[in-house]
């Protein structure tokens, strides 16, 4: 959006003509002060809603079916019933706000189709953006003891929040707050879409990976980050790109964060047996998140209080901490005994998903994500994502021998109903569907796919045949190729767009003339970062409740450039070194 517009579209914001009750005229008479009742939902309220900024903001922007005031009254009984009930009925409170909702149209992006591309750029070129992402995630570890990533928040939501989604998961989370903020982002944001402010809230960009332009971000540290910027320094160091300083300086940062992720961020859960596991919190307690003082309040305040473990960020830790040659005890641990108790059985333990938004895959064969911490606590109630089911089969692939799976019928079982969902998924064609995924895109499960398969190819021919016996794998590789030729490199890209075909198109072998387009893009763009760093912050994963938190950050997008570059760099200096291309 460029200045222009943007002012153009304050304008329109602040002058609009108000055409009936405001989210305000609403919410303020239950709301904004307090008294009796849930105290939660009123901090809430008057942090998240009703500063200043936004009342700017929203303050003409009414909706004229609130006009009625039957309508009107039914929304307002809802927001009492949640403000004073010992315990709510929240399907009956979010039913007249399921209505409204239902009147609000959001789209996917859907980037124009480009020409073909020319040529491949020159490799030093490819060379001097790996070494200048190389030095910006070094550096920033060096000045932070970290590397970070953020958060934002849009609160336009998410396209595939409609009334039904809503309704699932305001009954399917279980922790009253996050039931709170999931009502009144919900509330706010169909006030949000259907005014002008929608504009300046959520506008447009470039590709597919929503840029994060949003003036507040919120900083911080996670295993689940920590684990994949380990695997961009190493790929760095294994480009041979990086000075033997850097190198030095790439292996305490990977210590570091490996450290970070077996030790700092473990924790102690039941695994469905009553046995004692140890695995990897999603945030570690405080000062660990590296929050600042205002935020790390405010992340209370909106009732963020309290994570709890989850199968990803512990699937993605012990991967890492795999590739780095860490020998610390708890990769012994053989997870995959722990995750069969999340695993969906088809008929008999389906309950287990209890906020199932994305309802309309097959789960059975896969794992949920969010795991019960020690004394039973679950507050986003339990979920279903495919690219994390890719994860946990990464892991189990790169400690196959470790944990015995094909010696042990029981893992080995597990690990083909993974791999039977994924097909189920990319046979369906639902892979390529947004709605079908709770934390990814689409685009990031291709990535992630090449790097599941990457780890699968790399076992011995008996092992993939025992682990895989109908050739899953290489039924889903065409599919997931196909996707990138035709939908993501076929059309206009951003960075991070590119950046995960180049993983997709290096991991599983793709048509040396696709990797073009992508390489280009970054060439193109590379400094379109400032003075934070070579590239923007994009879109890496999302929260869809309770509105659209996206993550992300500059230093991230220098982890996918990084690692999809080293993945393209020995596919043309390959086609550079034949004798073809000599002639």
């Amino acid at each position: 959006m460029t200045v222009t517009q943007l002012v153009r579209a304050a304008f329109e914001t602040l002058t609009a003509r108000k055409n009936g009750p405001t989210l305000y005229d609403l919410c303020d008479p239950i709301l904004r002060h307090p008294g009796t009742g849930d105290a939660h939902i009123v901090k809430f309220y008057n942090t998240a809603l009703g500063n200043p900024a936004l009342r700017s903001l929203l303050r003409r922007t009414g909706l004229p079916e609130l006009s009625d005031p039957d309508r009107f009254k039914a929304l307002q009984n809802a927001l009492i019933a949640a403000r004073d009930d010992a315990m709510p009925d929240w399907a009956a409170i979010g039913r007249p706000v399921a209505e409204l909702l239902d009147t609000v149209s959001l789209t996917h992006p859907a980037p124009p189709q480009v020409p073909a591309a020319g040529c491949a750029p020159p490799i030093d070129q490819i060379d001097d953006v790996i070494r200048s992402c190389g030095k910006h995630l070094l550096g920033s570890f060096e000045k932070n003891g970290f590397i970070p990533t953020y958060a934002a928040f849009n609160l336009i939501g998410d396209p595939d929040m409609h009334g039904r989604e809503f309704l699932m998961a305001l009954t399917g989370l279980n922790a009253r707050g996050y039931k709170n903020s999931t009502l009144l982002f919900t509330l706010a944001r169909i006030f949000i879409a259907r005014s002008p402010a929608a504009k300046l809230i959520n506008p447009p960009w470039t590709g597919i990976a929503e840029l994060m332009w949003e003036p507040v971000q919120i900083r911080h540290r996670s295993a689940y980050y920590d684990a994949f910027f380990t695997e961009a320094l190493l790929a760095f160091g294994e480009t041979g790109l990086s000075t033997r300083d850097q190198l030095a300086k790439s292996r305490c940062a990977i210590d570091a964060m490996i450290e970070f992720c077996l030790v700092t961020s473990r924790e102690e859960v039941k695994a469905h047996d009553g046995s004692r596991v140890h695995v990897v919190t999603a945030l570690a307690p405080p000062p660990h998140p590296r929050f600042s003082r205002f935020f790390a309040q405010i992340k209370q305040d909106l009732g963020f209080g309290i994570y709890v473990p989850d199968c990803d960020t512990t699937a993605c830790s012990f991967s890492a901490a795999t590739q780095a040659g860490s020998n610390d005890p708890v990769l012994d641990q053989p997870l995959l005994d722990f995750y069969a108790g999340y695993q969906v059985n088809e008929g008999s333990n389906e309950p287990l998903v209890t906020v199932p938004i994305n309802d309309t895959i097959n789960y059975d064969g896969a794992i949920a994500t969010w795991i019960d911490n020690l004394d039973g606590q679950r507050p986003y109630g339990n979920d279903l994502d495919p690219t994390l089911n890719l994860d946990v089969l990464e892991v189990s692939f790169r400690n196959c021998t470790r944990w015995q799976i094909l010696e042990t019928p029981k893992r080995l079982l597990t690990v083909q109903r993974i791999i039977g969902f994924q097909r189920r998924l990319v046979e369906s064609g639902a892979f390529a569907d947004p709605k079908s995924h709770i934390y990814y895109l689409p685009e990031l499960y291709c990535a992630y796919f090449g790097r599941c398969y990457a780890a699968f190819r790399a076992l011995p021919d008996d092992a993939q045949r025992k682990l895989d016996p109908d050739n899953t794998f290489e039924f889903i590789k065409p599919h997931i190729l196909a996707y990138v030729a035709e939908e993501m490199i076929a059309r206009e890209m951003n960075v991070f767009d590119a950046a995960l075909a180049l993983m997709t198109l290096g991991h599983l072998g793709g048509d040396i003339a696709l990797f073009v387009p992508p390489l280009q893009c970054i060439i193109r763009n590379h400094g379109e970062g400032g003075r934070k760093g070579p590239f923007k912050a994009y879109e890496w994963n999302k929260m869809k409740t309770p509105t659209r938190i996206l993550v992300g950050g500059p230093e991230v997008t220098s982890a996918f450039v990084l690692m999809g570059l080293a993945l393209a760099r020995p596919v043309l200096q390959s086609r550079q070194s034949s004798p073809l291309a000599r002639s």
